[in-house]
């Protein structure tokens, strides 16, 4: 299965982003039993993120992504693209 990222900016202030990361965690420990290999984290300067993750196509991809908390309340700006591992 191909590796996807999704490349986040946080559009909200702190107090509303926080809302939503509990269900943005449980979202990712899901991807993870779903065998989608997910990591998610944050830029140590703050304001945006990352989560790393297996999908079969960009469509199922894009699905994955249109499904995350921050993404459906509107907390963040993001890109999708397919990453290509060159060395593992």
């Amino acid at each position: 299965m191909p590796w996807f990222v999704k490349i986040e900016k946080g559009i909200v202030n702190k107090a509303i982003f926080d809302q939503f990361v509990p269900a943005h965690v449980a979202y990712v420990k899901d991807l993870i039993a779903r065998g989608h290999a997910a990591r998610s984290g944050y830029w140590a300067e703050f304001g945006g993120g990352m989560l790393l993750f297996r999908a079969s196509s960009i469509e199922e991809a894009r699905a994955i992504v249109a499904a995350d908390p921050l993404i459906q309340n509107h907390c963040v700006e993001y890109e999708l693209h397919e990453w290509r591992v060159v060395v593992e």
